[in-house]
């Protein structure tokens, strides 16, 4: 069998279970290393609230409607898909573990060092009805010598690592196990949204620089810090696209869909942009007269929402602890960045300098809609199964004698709670594997 042929032709699928949508994007890799996504699917999110299910039945429909829609498109039939998950569940904290290697021991650090350091943070004490998600590496001190990034292959007797921990509630994490398997998929593995995301508009200068991703999307907004190519903060603030409609419908008297469709085609996050004299007339329901909306009242309510969502921003920002540290400073994406001047808003609230993040620096071949900030976690996600994928294929070949497979086992790199996955993100090189309990 031909393993590198076989896998070099793999397709990847990802699955984004959003509030607003649920986007199915099915990509393979042309010889440059560009996704060709040769097709997609997207529904409404019927059972989703603020990135949590909330309705298993609809959230499973929801998820049957975008992976049929994507089948159709792409001619195969989608059994594995790489999930994401985001929610305002979703918490993160600081953590430091360490390993006694011996005074004696001359042997070099290896990745089942590292691993033991994995495995005794996973054993630290959780709040009632919380688990760990991911467990991320940022910075080692081996004995007295700090501010190690990769530390296998030193030599060193006592080993200390300091862990970015992500946690979110037992039940949510399983709900989303749980839809997906209902639809009849596989769950391959599952990665924080912002962290997908992140994959798909920054770039590793800006990850070395520092930049704060800020993903808007329909129910949450997900913020990722990164500097020297670490990933040094997370947080999920529970507002996001949605608020913005739903205050427009209010302060507007309308119902949701003519506020979406206001938010979407006359809005801004600058109220000083629209002149007095601008209106926009709503039809009226059911024969009752048309309603007149004045353009810079609709930015003034769009404007206050705005200024809450960036105000919590920066207040993450300040509590990193590394607001003097953003040589690039803000990449927003999602839904939310398509809305106008966002970024110049952004700018203001922030004295950050900021830009629009789009997914498609890393698409060769696909539809114009996939170019959208909407997006980049989707594709973000097909990015990361990628990445899965090219660490499995370096392991069966590593085990095949000649031409024979051997066959596969437990994959610790699909484990639902991902922790393998990070490790190996950041630590490539010379790995060892682990099992995920």
């Amino acid at each position: 069998m031909d393993t590198n042929k076989s896998l070099s032709e793999k397709i990847v699928v990802g699955l984004d279970i959003g509030t607003t949508k649920i986007a199915t994007i099915v990509g393979k890799r042309n010889e440059y290393g560009k996704l060709d996504i040769i097709g997609m699917g997207k529904s409404e999110s019927v059972g989703v609230m603020r990135g949590v299910v909330a309705n298993i039945k609809s959230t499973v429909d929801s998820i049957i409607l975008s992976v049929k829609e994507a089948e159709e498109n792409s001619g195969i039939t989608i059994k594995e898909v790489y999930v994401g998950i985001a929610g305002q569940h979703i918490k993160s904290m600081q953590q430091r573990g360490s390993l006694i290697r011996g005074v004696d021991n001359d042997n070099e650090i290896e990745q089942v060092d590292i691993d033991k350091i994995v495995q005794s943070l996973e054993q630290i004490a959780m709040p009632s009805g919380e688990e760990i998600i991911h467990i991320i590496p940022q910075e080692f001190k081996i004995d007295n010598e700090t501010g190690v990034i990769n530390p296998i292959g030193r030599s060193g007797s006592r080993v200390e690592a300091d862990c970015h921990v992500i946690t979110g509630h037992i039940n949510a994490i399983r709900d989303i196990k749980k839809c997906v398997e209902r639809a009849g998929l596989i769950c391959k593995g599952l990665f924080l949204e912002p962290l997908a995301s992140s994959d798909a508009v920054l770039t590793d200068e800006e990850k070395e620089a520092g930049v704060v991703l800020v993903d808007i999307g329909g129910g949450t907004t997900d913020i990722a810090i990164f500097q020297n190519n670490i990933i040094r903060h997370t947080a999920v603030i529970p507002f996001g696209g949605n608020i913005i409609s739903s205050d427009i419908k209010e302060g507007c008297g309308i119902i949701t869909s003519q506020a979406e469709q206001l938010k979407i085609k006359f809005g801004s996050a600058l109220a000083t942009s629209n002149a007095e004299n601008e209106v926009v007339s709503i039809p009226g329901l059911r024969g009752r007269p048309p309603k007149e909306i004045s353009v810079k009242t609709l930015a003034q309510i769009i404007q206050a929402r705005v200024d809450e969502i960036l105000d919590s921003v920066y207040y993450e920002i300040k509590a990193s602890k590394f607001d003097k540290k953003l040589g690039c400073g803000l990449v927003l994406t999602g839904g939310g960045a398509q809305l106008r001047h966002i970024r110049h808003r952004a700018e203001m609230m922030t004295g950050l300098q900021a830009r629009i993040g789009y997914p498609n620096e890393h698409i060769a071949k696909g539809t114009d809609d996939l170019k959208s900030p909407m997006y980049a976690t989707s594709v973000g996600l097909v990015m990361k199964g990628f990445q899965n994928e090219d660490r499995f294929k370096d392991e069966i070949i590593a085990n095949t004698p000649g031409d024979k497979v051997v066959e596969k086992g437990k994959n610790p790199r699909t484990d639902i709670f991902g922790i393998g996955t990070l490790l190996d993100i950041f630590f490539p090189a010379e790995e060892k594997d682990k099992e995920i309990k």
